[in-house]
This record gives structure tokens, C-alpha cells and sequence, in this order.
């Protein structure tokens, strides 16, 4: 599993942060409330079961993990329950403690709410609808306008969950399942297998000619609280929240009905009419012909070679011309987490990053990368610690310093240098010039207008010491819409003066979305797969950044970290040497 750890690490980390939230919603102390955060994300990402780390008795081992905690997860592992966490949960009511769930919300703004006698889903909508949250010290009308589309009915909006959130714990149950004598295969199906920046549901489809045996052992998988029937399928609850979809069949029609449960709707109605137009049918249970016999069902592969068609990569499957590109044998070579030679973007605790410079750069080592982009913040976001020249040139000396240690690694410096409202960049072009690399992004006012906030960005792009545009589009899935910009006019600006344009890899950015990836490689504008870490764990975010591009269609030659470190240096030289001259 890429991103470490199991089911039952999720769960811990679930009950950790449980705590977290009903101690800061309880007004204690803020060291408190840190330290059980702190300690959710390493046991998060631990690379081994915790279980076992509990049975040699080092649970205290784990950075941020105390004797007081470490008996606290001993309590969790061993009876699947923990007292201290009953009572806290006790001393808050359940529609109370339901306002953390709520977007953008959080502990703090929910005491705001408590003190002010909004103590439920139901008084929060209605506050929200008389327009009197807006007045709440730390609201505003926009957090005003997200809350009502979050408590919208599933009528009115259905539920999304990021995929950051839910597929790493996806893929540690379907790890678990893969290891019982009776499951032939398994596979998390529909959005999170198309990679999808948000999912509908969690889907487990599972190939097994021993369904009994599978249904009995779901409820001991780790984490999972209860399990229920549900139509033709079983739900797990986990502990984590998140409920998930088990759905069972047989072996001899594992790749049909992989097909079918990864859809699009689109994607497998156009496969179906191919079928049809061959006399056949295709069907879950299998690709059947005019006689009646399956012409293929257990490999997905097959169903698709059946067809005349190439196998599609799942990203791609979203009706949108893959399957004419399948038919033509004309599909791209999508770029892959392998193809990635270094990360362009970067935070360390010089801005708003966790950890120092030399963790940093140690982390990336240690995953293979031929170099490292630092991008810590300039100084206009205020919040993030943005760094003053004099702190810049200073970082830039401590750079050098790490270089003359660690050939053939290189650290690049640069710096993430916000955008202004009227365009310019936060720093002065003597400073901009001993940076490596530039990239810029829009950190404030984001309410501009269209046509304001596009000329914004294109007069930042055609500065030429921008190197790459970062997030282009400002979102944050499930608590802000992006800001209103033409994204048509900045892929050109991107194009006319070489500037990159970043695919964002943080699971609640995934920015820009795969449809701009696809318009921007087809102008000729090369897209950078970043994690935008702020900590060392961060860097697993690349996978993310990487889906995103290949569901725009990009392989590694549209992606500008796909090039080594002299191919990025030379492609920095050339384009600064031309956009100076011209």
C-alpha cells in the first residue's frame, strides 16, 4: 500500500482524532488537542500494522505516542472499545458533536455555534437559511452558502467523499480481504478506481466461489464495527466513519463485473453497443453471444480484446473518446508515479511546513527522487509564515550548504511567490533572479471577478521568471468552490510564455481538474505533478497528483518533473533565456 498502513491503523487514527475534536469542542487545553492530532497521523502512517507493534509492546515507540496513550490504544486494540472515549462522547450530545462533521465547521467555529444556542443539523440549516450566520465572528456569507449545500437533503446534493479520504482505507480492507483463502481477487470498483477526486460510495468487489465463508469473516476485519445486508451486497461500518460496500461474485465473471462496477455509465454503454452490434450481449455476469455462450468474463482484459478494443486504463473510462482511441490502438501511454524523477513544490518549517529542511530533503532521498524543489511561501499570506527576502536569501544559504553534501541529489530553491491582486508578484525581480524555480499562485481576495482575477493570473504568467502556476483554480473540495477565473485565457497566457501549470496533488485540491489537464497538454503546455507537501507524509501525495494528470490524458512527456535534473535545469535555462530576449 502506498501511503503505509492498514485497516486497523485507520481506525486508531479515527478514534485519535474522535478525541481530538470532543476536547477541542470542550474548550481544553490546546496542547491536548495537538497531541492526539499528532499522534492520528503518525499511527496513520505507520508502514506496519499497529497490532503488532502493540504486542512487542512498543506502542510508545511511535513519535508522539506517550505511555498514557499508548495504554489508551492498548484499550482500543484489545477490547475494540475505549472508556475514555465513551465518556467524552457522553459529556457532548450526539447532534452537537454532529456539527463537526459539517464542512468548514470545526471545532472551534461549532463552541461559537453551542454558545450561541445552535445545538443541532436542524438549527444550524435554519440559522443558515435566515441568513443570521453570516453574523457569527469567523463565518461570513460564503461559509454561510457552504453550509447550506452541505446540509442539503440527499435529494437536493448527494454526499461526496474525497478520495484522498476514503482510498487508502479502501485499499487496507481489500489488502485484509486478499488474504483469505476464499476471495480469488478484489478491488475497490467505480469512482475510486477511475480515480475520481470525489467518490459517491466505497465499493469492495470481491471474486469468490465460496461467498459464505467471505460474509463470515467481514466482521472481523479490522476496524469493522458491525455488518449488514443491503440489497445484493454487504455493508461493512467501520470505525473510520466511512461505511463500505462489499459485493460479492463469481470468479468466471470477475472481469465483466469489474467492468461494470468501475462504469463510467458512459464508458460501459458504449461497450455494450459494441457488443450489441456484434449480436452479443454484454452483461455482468458476462460477454454473451447470439447462442448463448460467454465469449469471455473472467479477465477484463479479454472482455475488451472481445470488442476489438485495447484494455483502457480505469482513469480514462469516462465516455470521452477512449473507447474510439481503444478501437484505433491509439490510447496514450499515461504517465506513472515511476516517471516522476523529483517534486517542484515543497514547504519546510521556514513558512508553514512541519518539518525542517533536512527532513525534507532526507524524505525525498529516501524515495529515489533525483532532486527536490523547496517553495516555501513569500510573505503576503501572512498565515503561512511567508518568508522576507532577508529570510529567503538566508534559506538560499542553507540550501547551498545541503548541496555541497549530498551530490548527485540536488536541492533546487525556489518559492511558492503569491500572486497580487493586481497581478505583480510578491517579490522583486532581483530577488525572483537567484531562485530556481518560481512558482505562483493566487492566495488571497479571492472574490474578484472573472475578468479581474483571469487578468490577475495572465499578467503573473507573463512574468518571465514564473516557472509554473499552482493552483490554478484555488479550490478546496468539499469547503470552497474555486474562484470565478477563465481558465481557457490562462492555458493560453501558459502556452504563449512556457509556464507550466500545476496538477496539485493535496486530496482536497486535486487542481487543476482532468479535463484542464487534457486542454492544457493539448496546447503545448506541460503540466507538473506536485504533493505540495507540508510535511514529509505529504510526499505520498504524489500518487494523487499523477491520477489526476493521467485522467487528463497526459503521459510523461507532458509532465515537466517527469524530465531528470538536467533535463529540468536545461528547460528552465531555455525558456528564461528566450522570454528575456523576447
Amino acid at each position: 500500500m502506498a501511503e503505509g498502513g492498514t485497516a486497523r491503523n485507520h481506525a486508531v487514527a479515527h478514534v485519535l482524532e474522535e478525541i481530538a475534536d470532543l476536547l477541542e469542542l470542550q474548550d481544553e487545553q490546546p496542547f491536548r488537542v495537538r497531541a492526539y492530532r499528532a499522534a492520528a497521523e503518525q499511527v496513520r502512517g505507520l508502514a506496519v500494522d499497529i497490532a503488532e507493534l502493540d504486542a512487542a509492546g512498543q506502542l510508545d515507540a511511535i513519535p508522539g505516542v506517550g505511555k498514557a496513550l499508548a495504554a489508551k490504544i492498548h484499550e482500543y486494540l484489545t477490547t475494540g472499545q475505549l472508556g475514555y472515549l465513551e465518556r467524552l462522547r457522553a459529556q457532548v450530545p450526539a447532534e452537537a458533536v454532529a456539527l463537526l462533521r459539517v464542512p468548514g465547521i470545526g471545532p472551534a467555529r461549532a463552541r461559537q455555534l453551542l454558545k450561541r444556542g445552535i445545538t443541532s443539523l436542524a438549527a444550524l440549516r435554519a440559522a443558515a437559511e435566515r441568513g443570521e450566520l453570516r453574523g457569527i465572528p469567523g463565518f461570513g456569507a460564503a461559509l454561510e452558502q457552504q453550509v447550506l449545500a452541505a446540509l442539503a437533503t440527499p435529494e437536493e446534493r448527494p454526499a461526496r467523499l474525497l478520495l484522498g479520504a476514503v482510498l487508502p482505507l479502501a485499499e487496507a480492507l481489500a489488502a485484509e480481504l486478499a488474504q483469505h483463502r476464499a476471495v480469488r481477487a478484489v478491488s475497490p470498483v467505480g469512482s475510486l478506481r477511475r480515480w475520481r477526486a470525489t467518490v459517491g460510495d466505497v465499493t469492495l468487489l470481491v471474486a469468490t466461489a465460496e461467498p459464505d465463508a467471505v460474509i463470515a469473516a467481514l466482521p472481523n476485519l479490522p476496524g469493522v464495527e458491525r455488518v449488514r445486508a443491503e440489497d445484493a451486497w454487504q455493508v461493512l461500518e467501520h470505525a473510520a466513519g466511512v461505511p463500505v460496500r462489499v459485493v460479492l461474485v463469481e470468479p468466471d465473471a470477475w472481469g465483466t463485473a469489474l467492468l461494470f462496477w468501475t462504469g463510467a455509465r458512459a464508458h460501459v454503454e458504449q461497450l455494450a453497443a459494441r457488443a450489441v452490434a456484434r449480436g452479443w450481449r454484454l452483461t455482468p455476469a458476462g460477454l454473451v453471444d447470439e447462442q448463448g455462450r460467454r465469449r469471455a468474463g473472467a479477465d477484463e482484459a479479454a472482455v475488451y480484446a472481445a470488442l476489438g478494443l485495447d484494455w483502457v486504463p480505469p482513469e480514462l473510462r469516462e465516455g470521452a473518446g477512449e473507447v474510439e482511441a481503444a478501437a484505433a490502438h491509439a490510447l496514450p501511454a499515461l504517465v506513472t508515479v515511476a516517471d516522476i524523477r523529483g517534486e517542484l513544490h515543497a514547504h519546510t518549517d521556514w513558512s508553514d511546513g512541519a518539518d525542517t529542511l533536512e527532513q525534507m530533503v532526507e524524505a525525498a532521498r529516501a524515495r529515489g527522487d533525483a532532486y527536490l524543489v523547496i517553495t516555501d511561501h513569500s510573505p503576503t499570506p501572512a498565515v503561512a509564515g511567508g518568508l522576507s527576502a532577508e529570510r529567503l536569501r538566508e534559506q538560499h544559504r542553507a540550501i547551498a550548504a545541503l548541496n555541497a553534501k549530498l551530490a548527485p541529489f540536488r536541492v533546487l530553491h525556489g518559492a511558492e511567490v503569491s500572486i497580487l491582486p493586481d497581478g505583480r508578484l510578491d517579490y522583486p525581480d532581483d530577488v525572483l533572479a537567484m531562485l530556481d524555480v518560481v512558482i505562483v499562485s493566487v492566495h488571497n481576495q479571492f472574490r474578484q471577478s472573472r475578468e479581474a482575477m483571469t487578468a490577475r493570473i495572465c499578467r503573473a504568467l507573463a512574468h518571465p521568471m514564473v516557472d509554473v502556476l499552482g493552483h490554478a483554480t484555488g479550490r478546496l473540495l468539499g469547503r470552497r468552490d474555486g474562484y470565478a477565473v477563465d481558465l481557457e485565457a490562462v492555458i493560453a497566457t501558459a502556452a504563449a510564455h512556457g509556464v507550466a501549470i500545476e496538477v496539485n496533488g493535496q486530496p482536497d485540491r486535486l487542481d487543476i481538474e482532468d479535463v484542464w489537464v487534457r486542454r492544457a497538454i493539448a496546447q503545448g503546455v506541460l503540466v507538473a505533478c506536485t504533493t505540495d507537501a507540508h510535511s514529509r507524509r505529504n510526499f505520498d501525495y504524489r500518487r494523487y497528483a499523477v491520477a489526476q494528470a493521467r485522467r487528463g490524458w497526459a503521459e510523461a512527456r507532458h509532465v515537466l518533473n517527469a524530465r531528470d535534473l538536467d533535463g529540468l535545469l536545461a528547460w528552465r535555462a531555455a525558456r528564461r533565456a528566450a522570454r528575456q530576449q523576447g
